[in-house]
């Protein structure tokens, strides 16, 4: 039953509050947690609950993710019947390359939908981190009898204004059916926030896609899901683990930070649900004979010769000795060289801090250095 389902992500998602970051990169090639990708959980998710077919659906800034992703080997998905499938847009007299929304996107990859032989589909958006398997999420659904099942949490207030990026909250009545939602709510009624997954048998999809269009809508929230919530059987099935939700660049801070705590690693790097990734060979992490280092994450081929504290430490960083950095995000081959100091910094891919140089950011609003930059 597990592998009578395959996988939709959706990675088109276009948020501005995370700035810097997704200049040049769609979210889902957004590095995470030292040495992944935020597609990697998503991925894991599917192949860890048996699902062997999966499309990516890309719409900008897509290299990144594809060098990413490659031919699917890391996550098993490199297969003559089924697999990985990039589906990036194309031009067409219909499509001009575009998405006007997730339906639209949807709409241009209906041959690959059609082509799936699995019955249901999981659709999936890609900003949202957790672990977790799909099997008793499809059992639940077929035994509801569901159009639609969807995922959500329970989260108590928003931290910041910018974190309601596609916001959107359920109130559920006694038996798992959804009565109301809000979708981007300044003062919501509902803690109970979707986890933009969604199982949906496969015919129902391609009718609401088809329906949608010839209406001029595009929106699969608010054209479907809202609009006809009195009509559809829209199930909920919750999730209690830790979700991150990628959705400002203070959110994604937080989100890295809280890693360093033990009962989080332990949740979204489950021994039973491990996350997969490309794979690099890099020689292990060196610690020299000054370095010092307090709790933190450090990945393959670093080396630390002055201070870390509460870091996040991705491959290839260089801490030169007398640098001092705390509570940053020090993301692939960057360099900070002797007696800098940093604090509540973001750094991203190959950038480079000169001797001397001074940073300090804060909690709610950290310091985001561009990719490549020299400072």
């Amino acid at each position: 039953m597990r592998k009578n389902a395959f996988g939709l992500v959706y990675t088109g998602e276009s948020n501005l509050s995370l700035k810097d970051l997704t200049y040049s990169r769609s979210v889902a090639a957004v590095p995470f947690g030292g040495r992944y990708r935020a597609i990697d959980f998503t991925l894991s998710n599917l192949v860890n609950s048996g699902i062997t077919n999966v499309g990516i659906i890309a719409q900008r800034n897509y290299h990144s993710l594809m060098d990413h992703l490659g031919s699917g080997k890391e996550w098993d998905l490199h297969r003559k019947r089924d697999g990985l499938f990039i589906l990036p847009p194309f031009v067409t007299k219909d499509n001009t390359g575009l998405y006007r929304g997730t339906v639209d996107a949807l709409k241009s990859c209906m041959g690959y939908i059609r082509r799936s032989s699995q019955r249901y589909c999981i659709f999936t958006g890609s900003h949202t981190i957790f672990n977790m398997s799909f099997d008793a999420m499809i059992e639940r659904h077929i035994e509801t009898g569901a159009d639609i099942t969807v995922l959500y949490n329970q989260e108590g207030e928003v931290y910041d204004q910018e974190e309601h990026f596609e916001d959107v909250r359920f109130v559920f009545d006694e038996s798992g059916r959804a009565q109301m939602m809000e979708i981007d709510a300044f003062r919501p009624k509902s803690d109970l926030i979707s986890m933009d997954t969604y199982i949906i048998e496969k015919t129902l999809l391609e009718y609401l896609v088809e329906e949608c269009v010839t209406r001029g809508t595009y929106d699969f929230v608010r054209d479907i899901l809202f609009k006809k919530l009195d009509t559809l059987k829209l199930m909920g099935f919750r999730y209690d683990g830790f979700v991150a939700r990628l959705n400002s660049l203070t959110s994604y801070f937080r989100h890295t930070m809280q890693l360093l705590e033990t009962d989080v690693r332990r949740d979204l790097f489950s021994e039973g649900s491990p996350v997969y990734t490309k794979v690099k060979d890099e020689v292990p992490a060196k610690y020299m004979e000054a370095a010092k280092a307090t709790n933190s994450i450090v990945a393959d081929g670093c080396v630390i010769e002055g201070e870390i504290e509460n870091c996040v430490l991705f491959r290839g960083v260089h801490i030169a000795k007398g640098a001092s950095v705390k509570n940053c995000i020090i993301m692939q081959n960057s360099e900070i060289m002797e007696n800098a100091s940093l604090q509540y910094v973001i750094l991203d891919k190959s950038v480079i801090v000169k001797r001397d140089r001074r940073m300090i950011g804060h909690p709610s609003f950290p310091v985001i250095i561009r990719k490549n930059a020299v400072i």
